[in-house]
């Protein structure tokens, strides 16, 4: 597998070993009372993070981080306590911005290292982890996450739009979008809900044939990627089909055979139609997956 080097990285890889633990001290004048279970603690977070280890590790199902996306904007500055000569010669100074700081990607990442460790150990084997970031770091993130937590075990690269508006000053094109990198802990033991079907999704199923199983969409027999062999089907009306080139059967042919004996093939209106199967609106499946485009 790739590794990512960077300058300093030999000083941190193990420093998510060394930092003390810490007791959490109570603020009785900001608690809520003793049947509560949730925490809000101040504090340096890596410091927090190995604080949370006797507790919660390998119990936290989900994790959700913000971390400094190092624009050179937000005034962050690298200060963990690691004894080496070039992290302590960045101690207390704020990270520049692209050209007046050559090693800003070298300090974001001795600052992310630790404390992904941390948050690995923390992660229950059927948990995962999503990380906020945005172009300048998106790239590096994700390589340093394919070390630390494997990239078998790499959910998905989400975007989500942060603004709808055009920023027509732009020097060439208008960023208007975030990221949102997932990993698991162990990617096989994950499991994501699906999403309830929207009033406007239920619209896009009619029912042009009276099909007394009611309301239906159909989708196309081929996809992008598949394992079984390609093959040619021809259907009882006569429609031979077979999967466009560069694509593969989305099913199998006996299934095409039994779609086909219990009516649930479409050839469209005039019955010669590239076939395709139909997904009924009160189906075995009434919730659709997640997509990886949020607005």
């Amino acid at each position: 597998m790739a590794t990512l080097n960077w300058i300093g990285k030999e000083a941190v890889v193990n420093h998510d070993k060394e930092v003390p633990f810490k007791l959490l001290e109570k603020v009785s004048s900001a608690s809520v009372g003793k049947e509560s279970k949730n925490l809000i603690i101040r504090g340096d977070n890596l410091e927090a993070l190995k604080a949370l280890m006797p507790f919660y590790k390998g119990k936290v199902k989900c994790i959700y981080i913000d971390p400094p996306y190092n624009t050179g904007s937000e005034g962050w500055i690298y200060n963990d306590k690691v004894n080496s000569p070039k992290i302590l010669e960045w101690l207390k100074k704020v990270v520049g911005r692209e050209g007046e700081d050559l090693t800003r990607h070298d300090k974001w990442l001795c600052m992310m290292y630790p404390r992904l460790k941390l948050l690995r150990d923390l992660l229950s084997e059927d948990g995962a982890i999503f990380v906020s970031i945005d172009d300048n770091e998106q790239h590096h993130l994700r390589e340093l996450m394919d070390e630390i937590f494997g990239t078998k075990n790499f959910i998905a690269n989400i975007i989500w739009q942060k603004k709808y508006t055009q920023s027509n000053d732009a020097r060439y094109f208008s960023d208007t979008h975030d990221f949102l990198v997932a990993f698991a802990k162990q990617l096989p033991n994950f499991k994501l809900h699906k999403l309830v079907r929207t009033a406007e999704q239920n619209a896009r199923y009619l029912n042009p044939d009276n099909d007394p199983r009611g309301a239906w969409m159909s989708q196309p027999l081929h996809a992008k990627s598949g394992s079984d062999k390609l093959y040619s089907h021809t259907f009882k009306n006569g429609v031979k089909w077979s999967p466009p080139s560069g694509t593969f059967p989305r099913y199998t042919k006996a299934s095409l055979e039994k779609a086909e004996k219990e009516g649930r093939m479409w050839f469209g209106t005039n019955g010669t139609a590239v076939p395709r199967m139909k997904k009924y609106l009160n189906g075995p499946d009434p919730e659709i997956c997640i997509p990886t485009l949020y607005d």
